[in-house]
């Protein structure tokens, strides 16, 4: 195991300088590729969490205004208890003016919490197109890496008059450890991706039929 492991720094460190620098790009994008799936695997979870925990109080059949103050104390920073408070918020102000009707108070506050569930699905969905961009470029560029590395290998073997695999083996491996280290960067990043864009869908869903319920709860309370 010691030696494969010295064996691979050993054709990293005597590969081309164009491939070194494929490899080091990889390497720096895998890492932050990593550091953001984790970033948002906690993100996705805190939300995840405080939606359904509101759902439960929600549903319990609670006064709004009792269950409003609870998410103002506990200072939730995101999910479905935000754009509950941004709907109540604009249900009283709108409820105050003395010219709205009841149909300009559920659109006011329609509008009110689709602005605030714009607000949290655009907040999840940061950094998502750097994974969905690297797990598209990344093969590429660890491709482009190979081809230059395989490129190189032939053209040092223009001088020698018998080429024998010992010869040509050293470069080819060289150049496809680039290929290599762009398939482990794109693939973590591929399955986070796609998680987290389903995990995104799904609370939209639920953000847009709590909006629609919640709008008719207060229209009776008009």
């Amino acid at each position: 195991m010691l030696t494969t492991e010295l064996s691979l720094l050993a054709l990293v460190l005597n590969a081309s300088l164009p491939v070194q620098g494929v490899i080091g790009i990889l390497i720096i994008v895998s890492i932050i590729s990593w550091a953001v799936i984790f970033s948002k695997l906690k993100v996705f979870y805190i939300t995840a969490r405080s939606t359904n925990d509101f759902e439960e109080e929600f549903w319990s059949g609670g006064e709004l205004m009792q269950l409003m103050k609870k998410i103002e104390e506990r200072k939730i920073t995101g999910g479905l208890p935000r754009v509950f408070e941004a709907g109540m918020h604009e249900f009283l102000k709108s409820r105050k003016q003395a010219r709205a009707g009841q149909s300009e108070i559920i659109d006011n506050t329609r509008r009110a919490m689709r602005a605030a569930t714009n607000r949290e699905l655009s907040n999840l969905e940061n950094w998502l197109p750097f994974l969905a961009t690297t797990g598209s470029v990344s093969p590429y560029v660890g491709l482009f890496g190979t081809v230059w590395g395989i490129m190189h290998a032939f053209l040092a073997l223009a001088n020698i008059q018998q080429a024998t695999l010992a010869n040509v083996a050293p470069g080819i491996a060289e150049a496809l450890i680039a290929t290599a280290i762009g398939l482990l960067a794109a693939i973590p990043a591929v399955i986070a991706y796609n998680k987290f864009s389903t995990e995104i869908d799904n609370l939209a869903g639920k953000f847009d039929g709590f909006i629609e319920e919640f709008s008719n709860i207060l229209q009776r309370q008009i």
